[in-house]
């Protein structure tokens, strides 16, 4: 508790914050910091911009993909519940019927 109080009025002087700014280890930290944040604007831009390329595609193409992906997902949906014997979990009814 005492060492919160003594850091928080250390960190209120105007005078330690100016000098701690002007210290290489600090200084060093804004530039890693800024570097990130650049770096993950850059990146976020970018794959925005090949977000809208793709959708910008040729028509339909992001359509005939999500078209094809709904086809094999029910097919193979459809092949694994062939394999399966017995009726489908959920269709009994009554007390202890899922278990």
């Amino acid at each position: 508790m005492v060492l919160r109080r003594l850091l928080a009025a250390l960190l209120h002087s105007p005078q330690l914050v100016e000098r701690l700014s002007e210290s290489r280890p600090i200084r060093r930290a804004a530039q890693l910091t800024a570097f990130a944040l650049l770096q993950a604007q850059l990146r976020g831009q970018d794959a925005a911009r090949r977000l809208q390329d793709l959708a910008a595609g040729p028509a339909g193409s992001l359509c005939r993909r999500a078209g094809r992906f709904r086809d094999t997902f029910t097919q193979e949906l459809r092949r694994g519940l062939r394999g399966r014997s017995g009726p489908p979990p959920g269709s009994q009814r009554g007390p202890g019927a899922n278990i």
